[in-house]
C-alpha cells in the first residue's frame, strides 16, 4: 500500500472572491495553474498548525482557520493524498509572493471566481476539486 499524505488547503474570501495563487510555470505537479495554498502536514504537526504555516510561509499572513469545508483522497504515482480544505479569514498581513518558506512558493495571487479552479481541478488538484464540489460546481 502506498504511503498516505496528509494535505490541508486554505479557502479565504473576501467581497473580490477566493484567494487563489499560481503555481511556477517549473513546479512538479501543475505547473502554472492557479489553485488553493496549501501544504502537507510535517510529523506530529496538526491541522491547524500547518494552515497556520501555509498562511505564515506561503503567503506572508496570519490566518484564522475556521471550519473544514470537505475532502477527498486521490492516486499518485508513489503516495495517496488525503486533503481537506479549510475555509479561514486574514487575520493580520497582506499576501505577497513569492515567500522564504519551504515547499511550492507561489509567483502570483490574486482574488478570483472559484469557477477558475476548473483547469486545476481537470489536471488533478484534489483541492481545487473538493471546493468545486462543496460549491455544487462541476469541473
Amino acid at each position: 500500500m502506498k504511503p498516505l499524505k496528509r494535505s490541508v488547503s486554505l479557502v479565504i474570501e473576501s467581497p473580490a472572491g477566493v484567494l487563489l495563487v499560481r503555481r511556477p510555470d517549473d513546479d512538479d505537479s501543475l505547473p502554472g495553474l492557479w489553485g488553493l495554498p496549501a501544504a502537507s502536514l510535517r510529523e506530529g504537526e496538526s491541522e491547524r498548525e500547518a494552515l497556520l504555516r501555509v498562511g505564515r510561509d506561503k503567503l506572508g499572513v496570519e490566518v484564522e482557520p475556521l471550519e473544514p469545508i470537505g475532502e477527498d483522497e486521490a492516486e499518485r504515482d508513489d503516495h495517496r493524498i488525503q486533503m481537506r480544505d479549510w475555509s479561514a479569514r486574514m487575520a493580520a498581513g497582506v499576501p505577497a509572493v513569492p515567500q522564504r518558506g519551504e515547499g511550492t512558493q507561489y509567483v502570483e495571487w490574486r482574488w478570483g471566481d472559484p469557477a477558475e479552479l476548473a483547469p486545476a481541478a481537470r489536471a488533478g488538484s484534489v483541492c481545487a476539486r473538493v471546493l468545486l464540489r462543496a460549491l455544487g460546481s462541476s469541473w
